[in-house]
């Protein structure tokens, strides 16, 4: 497996919103957010449901991994799926930094990755407490 998920009550925007700011107590920022249906549709006129990536980030976390392996950039941020399924629920999914960052084979990394794992499963939790 490559990532965790779950599926969190409410409309897109709302489920976007709350993943912010769940992803802001465990120290994420979200650097980027793609809204791949929306690309799709002026690129292509492909009409998709709702679904968003969000690039987040934990600079404190980033600096550590960029200090123990230049090139770790290639792998980061890490992404967050907000999509909407068919029946109208809303799935939020987390890349598995342990399952990415373990291509990078140190054990600074590897310790890294664990706590981002457990920040990230702490944010996923969140979404439904």
């Amino acid at each position: 497996m490559y990532g965790f998920s779950v599926t969190v009550p409410g409309g897109m925007d709302d489920v976007a919103d709350k993943v912010t700011e769940e992803l802001k107590k465990e120290g994420f920022g979200v650097l980027t957010e793609i809204d791949v249906a929306a690309t799709l549709k002026s690129k292509l006129d492909i009409d998709r449901r709702p679904y968003r990536i969000l690039g987040a980030c934990n600079p404190s976390l980033a600096s550590r991994a960029l200090d123990a392996e230049p090139d770790i950039g290639l792998l980061l941020p890490c992404n967050v799926v907000v999509r909407e399924e068919d029946d109208g629920s809303v799935t939020v999914a987390f890349m598995d930094p342990e399952a990415v960052l373990s291509l990078v084979g140190s054990p600074d990394i590897r310790e890294l990755a664990a706590d981002v794992r457990g920040r990230l499963q702490r944010v996923r939790d969140g979404l439904v407490a």
